[in-house]
């Protein structure tokens, strides 16, 4: 006898339903599962076959075939235990055929036949709405699929419930939905940090924007607790943004699961020994990497020229794209990467180039080396180069009271208010995605702001990205300030930020 039951499985951030066919037929004791399953799908009989017996229900002594449909797109994970376990019981005539026809079935079992969670529940979840029919998953993933509005779901704990359900002997639970982003308290606030208040500013300015930042200093100065505290300044998320980050999280396997909505913005800082894949994501089963876990954050990249070459060039296209593609030979993954990069360094191999503290150590070759570890694409897209100087003992030893991330995100907020007044899109937009068009609408120079740009354009070889650059970093400072035209301190102020560009025609 032939069953059908209904399923479901995803590639990248796409889910698709999945048919899966089971025959039990008359012959020799035989269990083969075909549709192009991996490794894990293929492992699937031991565990059904231990979990139904240990469930106290009856495992056929016959020829098993499982078909997973459509046939030609590849199957991986454990998720489709559940859907085969019911197809066999139903093509025993165990439990009748007619009720798999109205549900999805999810869910890895467990050799006791406890329902294990799956990943990727609210990307199925949210995949799979069109369809209208209620998701039978694990009762680990209930509060993951229940932030997808629209969905019933029926969670259960193991495979005695959903054959007790199946048969009309029992009842699964039906929670309800729930929007509500729960609030979380910050760990870490600018106020702790001692002096700085210049790249204080640039990281306001680059937050305000959206624009890459890039720290340079010697060892101790604190780029890496000014990087820290940059989330803080970061707007609270959105229901939206909550769940888009939750999705990534969800096929990446991070979610917890009692409660699984992202709370705050993403935070990553992966090693410098990091690789391109991990960082961009992809593998045998292409999984999201460090660019799209940071997705609606910050991607911190301490120790920057000690990052792999092809690690870094990887960050170009996802820098002004806002997405990461894969693709392979038979089919591309997409996932969304649209964070902000926050890089640090130090100025030499010995980290004290130009400190009035110690004598740098380096020479002239070395440092030029480190320093063109660096590509000139990947630092012509980076906004603001920023110099964070060691601080005296006055400045630590001082009582003087900083500004907390609360007063500082306050501007941030107004000046984003005004960038999501100028722009008619739905999807929140910063300066940072400024487009030709909208510059010259948005960005017109007085005669002075023009005299000013052309001479550092020729004094510091700046390119026409960098160009652009400077034309966005003086509109977010006029923002900041709630003005509607670009002065020349605006236009002054942004091309400071570019201190690489000087040090590189120098060199």
């Amino acid at each position: 006898m032939i069953a059908t039951v209904r399923s479901a499985s995803y590639l990248g951030m796409e889910a698709f339903p999945v048919e899966v066919e089971v025959d039990v037929s008359f012959g020799l004791p035989h269990f083969t599962v075909v549709g192009l399953p991996d490794q894990a799908v293929k492992e699937s009989k031991e565990r059904v076959r231990a979990a139904i017996k240990n469930s106290g229900l009856p495992f056929p002594s016959r020829k098993i075939t499982v078909n997973l449909a459509p046939a030609d797109v590849k199957k991986e994970g454990p998720a489709f235990d559940l859907p085969i376990a019911l197809g066999i019981l139903a093509a025993t005539e165990v439990i009748p055929t007619a009720p798999l026809n109205s549900f999805l079935f999810l869910g890895e079992l467990s050799l006791d036949g406890t329902l294990r969670k799956i990943k990727g529940a609210i990307v199925l979840a949210n995949g799979l709405q069109k369809r209208k029919l209620p998701l039978v998953l694990p009762l680990e993933n209930a509060a993951e699929a229940l932030l997808e509005k629209e969905v019933v779901i029926h969670p259960a704990k193991n495979l005695q419930e959903v054959v007790a359900f199946l048969l009309g002997k029992g009842k699964l639970a039906s929670p309800t939905f729930c929007n509500e982003v729960p609030f979380q308290q910050d760990s870490v606030d600018f106020s702790e940090v001692k002096g700085q208040w210049s790249a204080k500013r640039a990281i306001e300015i680059a937050v305000a924007g959206g624009h890459n930042l890039l720290f340079v200093g010697p060892p101790g100065s604190g780029k890496t607790m000014l990087a820290q505290r940059i989330p803080t300044l970061l707007p609270p998320l959105s229901y939206e943004e909550a769940l888009e980050i939750t999705k990534i999280y969800s096929v990446a396997g991070l979610t917890h699961g009692s409660s699984p909505l992202a709370r705050v913005r993403p935070f990553r800082a992966p090693h410098p020994t990091v690789s391109s894949i991990a960082l961009t994501g992809g593998g045998t089963w292409p999984r999201p990497g460090e660019m799209s876990l940071a997705h609606g954050g910050v991607l911190f990249l301490d120790e920057f020229p000690e990052f792999r070459r092809d690690a870094l060039e990887a960050l170009r296209g996802p820098m002004e794209e806002g997405e990461v593609r894969i693709s392979r030979a038979k089919a591309q993954w997409t996932f969304p990467a649209r964070f902000l990069l926050v890089c640090a360094m130090n100025p030499c191999p010995c980290g004290w180039l130009g400190d009035s503290r110690r004598n740098c150590r380096c020479s002239l070759g070395q440092i030029q080396k480190y320093q063109t570890k660096i590509s000139g694409p990947i630092l012509d897209r980076i906004d603001l180069h920023v110099e964070v100087p060691a601080l005296s003992h006055e400045i630590l030893l001082g009582e003087e009271t900083a500004e907390t991330s609360a007063s500082i995100r306050q501007r941030i907020l107004k000046a984003r208010a005004i960038q999501a007044n100028r722009f008619t899109e739905k999807r929140p937009k910063t300066n940072h995605l400024l487009r030709p068009r909208e510059l010259k609408q948005f960005c017109k120079l007085d005669t002075k702001g023009q005299r000013l740009i052309a001479l550092a354009i020729r004094e510091l070889g700046l390119s026409a990205r960098a160009y652009f650059k400077i034309l966005k970093i003086a509109r977010t400072i006029a923002d900041l300030e709630g003005s509607e035209a670009l002065s020349p301190n605006h236009v002054a102020e942004a091309i400071q930020y570019r201190s690489l560009d000087r040090q590189w025609v120098n060199s």
